[in-house]
């Protein structure tokens, strides 16, 4: 039984075929590392970010594409792709340069989409102009992904995110008319939530025109802020069995048409003092699945709050 809606079937049932996202590295930062609404980055942030399968970022866009190719098409037997400006905020960078970026991943043959990570203090008309232009010239789908992390305005001033959710709100309904997909970021775990932050985080992004969600599990780097505060006590990661009960949780509340990229994130275990509970990605995944199963539930079963739920029985 499918449970929830894998982003693999997802992208299967629109090409036809198996597609590959290929992770890309741009030249960029952050706006809450290089002051301008912050210093350092968030708390849980390391010095390379989130590109941990990152080629170099002073390779060109093109290479990189044609390196991961090489190694991903007779390993996987994909031949079509995405590629997926990952590391850092790929939209925080000058319009000319971040516009000849999207042109050289757009244009290139065996590529049917491009995604987009980004932050949403960082989505400007201007820069969804440069997308909407590429969609138009090569016919490459764009995603936008959007690191919003928790809906708790607490969590977020505790992982000093320098954004709120109404920075995310606003990005996702100025994305919304130019028909890209909108994929949102969430981390399941932040010490400072609980079971109620993460069902209404599933709510609202269930309220909004999202299309996918991509759900963390929180690891703690070595040499972050976090880290000092993991190592000194003063947070506690919840146990994988609520972890588990969370993510289940938050399933159930989405809506069912949204697409999930991942329940769980693959950590690089080197260089981290916290990470996955010491399992494997995968076997978190399959307790998430035999969670749904024990309480006979799937994606969107508790999706009954959205449209006036309280005047359904009269209409």
């Amino acid at each position: 039984m499918d449970y929830y809606r894998t982003y693999s079937s997802y992208l299967k049932e629109k090409y036809g075929e198996k597609v590959y996202k290929l992770p890309i590295a741009l030249p960029v930062t952050c706006p809450n590392r290089d002051g301008f609404c912050g210093t350092g980055g968030c708390t849980f942030c390391g010095e390379i970010g989130a590109g941990y399968e990152n080629l170099p970022e002073d390779l060109s866009v093109t290479e990189q594409i044609e390196r991961n190719i090489a190694h991903i098409a007779p390993k996987y037997k994909a031949y079509k792709y995405i590629p997926y400006f990952q590391n850092f905020t790929n939209t925080y960078l000058p319009l000319a340069a971040f516009t000849a970026y999207v042109d050289e991943a757009a244009r290139h043959a065996d590529c049917v989409g491009l995604a987009i990570a980004t932050r949403p203090d960082c989505i400007h008309p201007a820069y969804l102009d440069v997308l909407a232009e590429a969609k138009a010239k090569y016919g490459t789908d764009i995603t936008v992904e959007l690191g919003l992390q928790s809906t708790n305005p607490h969590s977020l001033l505790a992982i000093q995110r320098g954004h709120t959710v109404g920075e995310y709100i606003d990005a996702v309904l100025q994305i919304a008319p130019y028909g890209f997909d909108v994929c949102t970021h969430i981390i399941a775990n932040l010490p400072w939530d609980d079971r109620v932050d993460v069902r209404e985080a599933s709510k609202i992004i269930s309220a909004l025109p999202v299309q996918q969600v991509k759900i963390h599990a929180l690891y703690i780097i070595r040499h972050t802020l976090m880290a000092q505060q993991y190592t000194a006590g003063t947070i506690q990661m919840c146990s994988l069995d609520e972890y588990v009960d969370r993510v289940v949780d938050f399933v159930e509340l989405l809506r069912p048409d949204i697409v999930l990229q991942r329940l769980v994130g693959r950590v690089p275990e080197e260089n981290t003092l916290f990470a996955n509970w010491g399992r494997a990605w995968w076997v978190i995944r399959d307790r998430i699945e035999a969670e749904f199963a024990r309480r006979g539930t799937r994606q969107g079963s508790r999706c009954g709050y959205l449209g006036g739920a309280a005047v359904k029985r009269w209409v």
